[in-house]
């Protein structure tokens, strides 16, 4: 098992009424990128998908994914920033 914790906790905001997650892993990144993504297939949104993947595979580190996931959830508008 691969270490995917993020080293920083990224809030983003989810659901109709906003409310802030603090998402701490790659596992979490992708299962709302996944399942819970207002405009999924975008360049960043698919790159952000591959990194955690990657990430829980080992392929990068978990903070590799969390640039890529901050990036797409900006994109998104969803940070918290």
């Amino acid at each position: 098992m691969y270490n995917t914790w993020f080293s920083k906790a990224v809030p983003v905001s989810t659901g109709v009424t906003g409310d802030v997650r603090n998402l701490s892993n790659a596992e979490q990144a992708l299962d709302l990128l996944t399942n819970h993504w207002r405009d999924a297939g975008s360049i960043k949104h698919k790159a952000a998908l591959r990194a955690c993947r990657q990430a829980m595979n080992g392929g990068v580190s978990a903070d590799t994914a969390r640039d890529a996931f901050v990036e797409a959830a900006r994109e998104a508008r969803i940070l918290v920033e």
